[in-house]
Formats: structure tokens, sequence, C-alpha cells
């Protein structure tokens, strides 16, 4: 099962402060950590929301962009882990190592085909698998 591990921004990452080198060198033991024991297939950090946009929808075809920085720091994301465990209980370990002093970190399962029921239909799956072939010849390319 697929899961992310979202990491909560705080005033600090919206104000652009970068981890000290002790903190970028804690990080980097987790994520080999990661790694060594086959689950992690993704991770970042993400730049603060003054560098970002958000495109917002009001009808089909129809969006207006805002450009940030965005208010509430709590409700934005400031990294990821995207990891592959067995259960619910081992992201949420791996999440419990994380090397953080203080913050938030939410865990949320990665949909998956049989998560969308009957409207998921088999010609849309066979479309989507396709394209997830196409990704990963992409990459190794």
């Amino acid at each position: 099962m697929k899961y992310m591990m979202i990491v909560k921004a705080s005033a600090e990452s919206e104000a652009g402060a970068q981890p000290t080198e002790q903190e970028f060198a804690e990080m980097a033991k987790y994520n080999e950590e990661l790694v060594k024991a086959g689950v992690m297939l993704d991770g970042n950090g993400l730049l603060d929301s003054g560098k970002g946009a958000r495109v917002q929808f009001s009808g089909k075809g129809q969006s207006t962009v805002v450009d940030g920085p965005f208010a509430e720091a709590k409700e934005l994301v400031a990294g990821y882990w995207i990891i592959d465990v067995r259960s619910r209980e081992e992201a949420i370990e791996w999440a419990r190592r994380v090397p953080f002093e203080s913050g938030e970190l939410e865990i949320r399962k990665v949909a998956e085909a049989a998560d969308f029921g009957e409207s998921f239909t088999p010609e849309l799956r066979a479309a989507e698998d396709r394209l997830r072939e196409q990704l990963t010849e992409q990459r190794q390319q």
C-alpha cells in the first residue's frame, strides 16, 4: 500500500527558513533508512507558497490563478514522502521516526483502482495502466 506522508508548513518554512546543516544530515540519514528498507518511492521538500500559485476552478473550463503567498501556513504543505508499506500501522511507525523536533505530519493512503468503485470502469483502468507503463518507460530512458 502506498502512503503519502505530508509535512505541514510552519510560519518558519513559509518565511523561507532553510534547515540547518544538522537537520539536513538527520533527514538524509532518515531518507537512507527508508531507501535501505525498500519503502521510499519519492520524497521532496517544497519551497514556500510565495513561489507558488493556486488555480481555482469555477465551472468547466473556467479558472483563476492566484499567486502566493497564502495566509494559513498550517493548511500548506512543506514537503512529502511517498512510501510503499504493508499497512497503515507501518506507515505510522515510519512517520514517528521522522527526525522532527516540532511540527506535524499527515499520513494519507494513496488511492488505488479498487478504491474508486464501479465508476472507474475496466476501460478506464486499462487506459490508466497504459499511462503508468509509459511513465515507467520514460523514466528509464
